[in-house]
């Protein structure tokens, strides 16, 4: 188990574990630890914000300056992980019309005009939800956001074949996922944002499980299956719908 769980976090964050030794084949199995990874680097980006936010100068735009150094460093600690599948899918499915062509668009490393403007579109978005988050509410919001977002990938994985066989982070996921690590996961996301958000966490649990559906569908529909970067995709696309459940309930 602590294994897997080093694996989960060896995946999602540029922690250095390298020492603890990573085998592509855990993959598959320590994906039920996700969310609680999601968990760690929820906690860790709320504290940046709330250690940075209160000596800011310019009261006025200190939650904005802190909102975006959050988001940075949410970035720089997994390695914009999600952000590249993000911007290879928009580019993919923005300028592919075939299945052939969108999977030969999200093998190309390049970014392309819609890939560029999902990345800003991304960071603006967040940053300023982040800085409208309700401050007796914002850690709890944040850290259930990152849960959340990372459960995503198991109910896509469980459901949905590989697009294409390959040695692809997303080929070591698909269909690999058992309905026992689905539930264990599940089981973790509830628990960690249902004590965090109470009576409120069946909206943005709602969000999330809509936007898995519906991008699921999505993906089955295009390119008959999903890819590591509709992963990516999907997980920043749940994010912001949380951050905007936070606000909206504001």
């Amino acid at each position: 188990m602590l294994k897997d769980i080093a694996a989960a976090f060896q995946f999602l964050t540029r922690l250095p574990l390298a020492r603890l030794g990573y085998a592509p084949d855990a993959l598959s199995r320590s994906a039920k630890f996700f969310p609680l990874v999601g968990a760690v680097i929820g906690l860790a980006v709320a504290a940046v914000f709330q250690l940075l936010a209160p000596h800011l100068p310019a009261p006025s735009l200190s939650p904005m300056i802190a909102a975006l150094l959050a988001v940075l460093f949410s970035i720089l600690l997994t390695g914009g992980l999600h952000e590249d599948g993000l911007a290879d899918a928009a580019d993919a499915f923005g300028g592919g019309w075939s299945r052939e062509q969108v999977l030969t668009i999200l093998k190309d490393s390049r970014v392309g005009t819609y890939g560029a403007l999902a990345l800003v579109g991304s960071v603006l978005l967040r940053t300023l939800l982040l800085a409208s988050l309700p401050a007796e509410r914002f850690a709890s919001y944040v850290i259930s956001a990152h849960v959340l977002c990372r459960w995503t990938v198991l109910p896509l994985a469980y459901a949905l074949a590989p697009a294409r066989q390959d040695t692809g982070q997303g080929s070591r996921v698909a269909r690999q996922i058992s309905i026992a690590s689905l539930a264990i996961g599940t089981l973790f996301t509830a628990v960690i944002a249902g004590y965090l958000l109470r009576g409120s966490v069946w909206i943005p649990a709602a969000a999330a499980l809509a936007i898995t559906l519906l991008s699921g569908l999505y993906y089955r529909y295009r390119i008959g299956g999903v890819t590591g970067d509709c992963f990516g995709a999907t997980t920043q696309l749940t994010e912001i719908a949380v951050y905007l459940c936070g606000v909206w309930r504001a």
